[in-house]
């Protein structure tokens, strides 16, 4: 049966909060027919609420999987570090402390500086949140220190000008359902990227609506994981495990209150009902909470509800909601194409 999306009710828990959706970044399409003064002073709520506490967290070094596991580590908000068929590749890395003058709540749970050498970027779409050029720069010039070579970036279409001088190998774009091979140096480790839709929305200022907007599957030494990028709930979970069945699933979870966000967004019941449609994905992983905030919920909401649904689904051992710097490792496909999973905290 379907879970249903929990209507969220407007008490002053909620409505004392002024923050909205990323009015730092462009104008919210639901929200054109604002001033812009009222736009003004959503950004200065926005600010002004991410500065009221000190940031949290501390980074660790990052743990290396074997060849033929996969492992899964969470970096914060959208941003990961996946490790897969011997390869590193990370997927909307932010590492910024602000985005302009927003600030983050919690610290990257990974320092650049102690990342391995990165073979590949994916950027799921064009929003300050999730491609961000200053991280970009250093990720780049880090992994040219430790190898002498700048890893390659995969974008959607109408992307590649941000991206194009920042000093990557080569640039990628993908329109819905195309796929590419990375670079491989062996067979073993060659790796698939398949970018999927999603229902989101892709400028990044106020005129570039031809950016186009995504997900990705990667496949590759027995393993495949599916980030969905930002998104609300749609069919197309269903399309994409019936195309690619994915066996990890990173879902979005935060930013979904007032109700409106939701047409851009996924609520916690809504993110489980999507890892659901999938199919074939035995894990899921949040993301999406936490680091900014984007939306009205209290920043802790998100993974409560999202237990209590995973719980009342009888699929909790199931739904992961790792700390920055956690990781999530697959392993090693058996004789019957199975495999185990553990859950380790990098030191």
């Amino acid at each position: 049966m379907p879970l249903h999306p929990i209507a969220f009710p407007r008490d002053s828990q909620h409505d004392h909060r002024i923050f909205t959706r990323a009015a730092y970044i462009q104008f919210n399409v639901s929200n054109r027919r604002s001033s812009v003064f009222q736009k003004l002073m959503q950004l200065w709520g926005v600010v002004r609420e991410s500065h009221r506490q000190p940031m949290t967290g501390e980074p660790v070094p990052p743990q290396l999987v074997d060849a033929d596991e996969m492992g899964v580590t969470f970096i914060g908000h959208s941003s990961f570090l996946i490790q897969i068929a011997g390869r590193n590749i990370l997927v909307d890395p932010v590492f910024a402390t602000r985005l302009v003058l927003l600030r983050r709540a919690r610290k990257p749970g990974i320092r650049i500086q102690d990342l391995p050498p990165i073979d590949a970027v994916l950027l799921t779409h064009a929003h300050m949140d999730h491609l961000n050029l200053p991280s970009l720069r250093r990720i780049v010039k880090h992994a040219r220190k430790l190898t002498g070579v700048a890893p390659q970036v995969i974008v959607p279409g109408g992307v590649r000008d941000l991206v194009d001088r920042l000093g990557f190998r080569s640039v990628t774009e993908l329109e819905w359902w195309q796929s590419a091979p990375l670079d491989a140096d062996t067979p073993e480790q060659r790796i698939t990227v398949t970018m999927t839709p999603c229902k989101h929305w892709g400028a990044r200022m106020f005129n570039d609506t031809h950016r186009l907007y995504g997900g990705y599957v990667l496949q590759g030494g027995g393993h495949s994981i599916y980030h969905s990028g930002d998104t609300a709930y749609f069919n197309g979970f269903r399309e994409i495990g019936q195309r690619l069945q994915p066996q990890v699933a990173l879902l979005p979870i935060g930013a979904y209150y007032p109700d409106s966000y939701r047409g851009v967004h996924t609520s916690p019941e809504e993110a489980l009902q999507g890892f659901l449609d999938l199919g074939t994905a035995t894990t899921m992983i949040a993301m999406h909470f936490g680091t900014f905030p984007l939306g009205r919920e209290p920043m802790d909401e998100p993974p409560e509800r999202l237990m209590a649904a995973a719980k009342e689904a009888g699929i909790a051992d199931r739904v992961l909601v790792l700390p920055e710097g956690g990781m999530h490792v697959e392993e090693a496909r058996d004789a019957a194409g199975s495999t185990r999973a553990s859950l380790r905290r990098s030191a």
